[in-house]
């Protein structure tokens, strides 16, 4: 890697970022978007958003005093530039590894990360439960949140903003316009940031002249004031748009968020506001580099390599293939995603059945009910969603879908380890908390044509089914039994008393390196196979493993049917800690948890189980 430019090697701290005047800070923010692309291209990570960010995320840490000050990112994949600033450039390299830095804010990683974050529209809850610590402590430092306006199609930014307006605490709301979130926002806010970016013109003139007014001698600075007292008259003739205002939010933009000079001035200024306000600044995603703000959203999530190795399909091209076939016969077959059309393989749905398509934004808790308001009237909802985001969803799966047993099916995913994206998007929980549901079932296919005969038998199954599944498979095997009868099916046959009952593609391919044991695809996590379960012989050895945490998991559901049935069977689960995941290497991720052949072997050996 080529030697870093000058002024980039002099910032290592927020204090030393201040040094510099604007012309070099012009040139230091191209040495940070020059760095950035460099790093994810070896080491892949979110590209469009950071690129996106670079101006607005310099001029925060140049006007306030950060680890001091509080400054939060909401979701925290746009803090590549806040990682740069605030001591972690020498690590930059190593971006995503162990070793290295995280792709998102981590506490444990800096004092200038407040909290450990990941998922969208939290910052303005966190960010005000600091403001009121603040308050009752006596103290003075300032809480500034950036949020993106994806982020308002989440109710929780809501909750929030009400809270916010009502109260009145000092806070800085910076609200990145980028009309994205992974892809296009949707939805009627996203209409009206819209109808506020037409106001652009004018914001820019009135800010130009209050500068040029505020540096007059002697009388500037109350001329300001009576300007300040006048505006919201002004605003209100020439813009009628007044939604945070009329919340108790003071307002102020749009305001160019790569124009760093401005950006540096408003803020200075806001730093002094004494109630909430909300500074609306308008970025590009992929901003300085025209491929990327071209397609921001093929350019949201990279990596050096495939997103998928080679060798591996994505399970979420069955998805996409399966529910066209549905659909194409069956007008009530509806998908539903929650902003991650690409991502769950609904794209081609989308297409090919626009009315029967819907992506509510950032929103999975609306997704859920919803859903249910769907099976309701008699249709198929299918949400799919990732796993680690369903988890947002947990109580309407519950509520709303489960209790009347709504026929909703959800397709989770990247569920079980995903690894370089963090400790908050691991799919290690989805497992245990479906199973733990009355009225839900719960499904893991083997491979993908396991999926597509998953999805097709939801679409008569008429009970809440969740259908989880890894990011990608190896192959699909050459034999294949009917998912109709919700039994389990035999692998691979041993003389051994010892039975591996394994759950999905990646316990499977671990399970089969193995010899000496049975195999089994124990496709339907819930309910169990019980008749498979009392066909065993008192003496048996049970080994479970599951892509997903063993407390309250498969395994430990089959050793309570067991004890329950006071039957002498040993039971041996296998999966994952009762801890969260912070190693950013899948391949460790899932030797960890015993799913690979050999870390399988050596965790039944551990067990005193011999395998012959």
């Amino acid at each position: 890697m080529k030697r870093l430019p000058k002024i980039i090697e002099q910032v290592n701290s927020p204090d030393e970022l201040k040094k510099l005047n604007i012309k070099e800070l012009g040139e230091y923010v191209d040495e940070v978007r020059e760095l950035i692309v460099e790093t994810v291209k070896r080491r892949g990570g979110h590209l469009a958003s950071n690129l996106g960010t670079v101006e607005l995320t310099i001029a925060l840490h140049y006007v306030f005093d950060c680890p001091t000050d509080k400054l939060l990112f909401d979701v925290g994949h746009q803090t590549y530039t806040h990682k740069i600033i605030t001591g972690r450039r020498d690590k930059f390299s190593e971006l995503r590894t162990d070793g290295g830095i995280t792709g998102f804010p981590n506490a444990d990683e800096s004092d200038c990360d407040v909290v450990t974050t990941g998922h969208s529209s939290t910052s303005l809850s966190v960010g005000l439960g600091l403001a009121r610590a603040r308050d009752l402590a006596g103290e003075k430092y300032n809480v500034v949140t950036v949020i993106g306006d994806g982020a308002f199609t989440g109710g929780m930014t809501f909750e929030a903003l009400n809270d916010i307006g009502a109260h009145k605490e000092k806070m800085i709301i910076v609200l990145n316009d980028n009309k994205m979130s992974i892809s296009k926002n949707v939805g009627a806010f996203a209409e009206y940031l819209s109808k506020l970016r037409l106001s652009k013109r004018y914001n820019t003139i009135k800010y130009d002249i209050k500068r040029g007014v505020g540096a007059l001698p002697f009388f500037g600075d109350k001329i300001v004031d009576f300007l300040d007292k006048a505006k919201d008259d002004v605003k209100a003739s020439l813009l009628p748009n007044k939604f945070f205002e009329n919340l108790g939010i003071k307002y102020y933009g749009p305001f160019d968020g790569h124009e760093i000079g401005s950006l540096i001035d408003v803020l200075t200024r806001l730093k002094n506001n004494k109630g909430p306000v909300l500074l609306h600044v308008v970025t590009n995603k992929g901003n300085g580099v025209e491929e990327v703000m071209e397609q921001p959203d093929k350019y949201h999530g990279v990596s050096p390599h495939a997103d998928v190795p080679s060798h591996e399909t994505a399970f979420s091209s069955v998805v996409s293939k399966e529910l066209c076939r549905l659909a194409a016969n069956d007008n009530k077959v509806i998908a539903v995603t929650a902003a991650m059309s690409i991502g769950t393989g609904l794209n081609e749905f989308a297409a090919a059945y626009p009315d029967r398509y819907f992506d509510v934004g950032i929103a999975e808790e609306h997704a859920a009910a919803m859903c249910a308001g769907f099976a309701a009237s008699g249709y198929k909802p299918f949400f799919a969603v990732y796993s680690s985001f369903w988890q947002r969803a947990f109580d309407q799966t519950i509520t709303d879908i489960c209790i009347d047993n709504r026929p909703v099916t959800f397709l989770i995913d990247h569920a079980g380890a995903v690894g370089c994206d963090g400790v908050t998007h691991q799919g290690a929980f989805d497992l245990a908390a479906l199973s733990m549901i009355p009225n839900m079932t719960v499904m893991q296919p083997k491979d993908g044509a396991e999926l597509a005969d998953m999805i097709s038998f939801a679409a008569s199954y008429n009970a809440p089914l969740a259908i989880r599944y890894s990011k990608s498979y190896d192959y699909d095997f050459d034999e294949h039994t009917g998912i109709e009868s919700l039994r389990w099916e035999r692998l691979a046959c041993s003389d051994s008393n010892v039975i591996v009952l394994a759950v999905g593609n990646r316990a499977i391919k671990a399970a089969l390196g193995l010899r000496g044991a049975t195999v089994v695809n124990a496709r339907v996590v819930k309910p169990l196979d019980v008749e498979y379960l009392d066909s065993l012989n008192d003496g048996a050895i049970v080994i479970t493993v599951e892509d997903g945490i063993v407390r309250g998991g498969f395994g430990e559901s089959v050793r309570a049917y067991f004890s329950q049935k006071r039957r002498a069977i040993e039971v041996v689960t296998i999966g994952y800690d009762d801890k969260f995941i912070q190693t950013l290497d899948e391949i460790k991720i899932l030797e960890s948890g015993g799913l690979t052949t050999d870390a399988l072997r050596n965790k039944i050996a551990l067990a005193g189980i011999e395998l012959k």
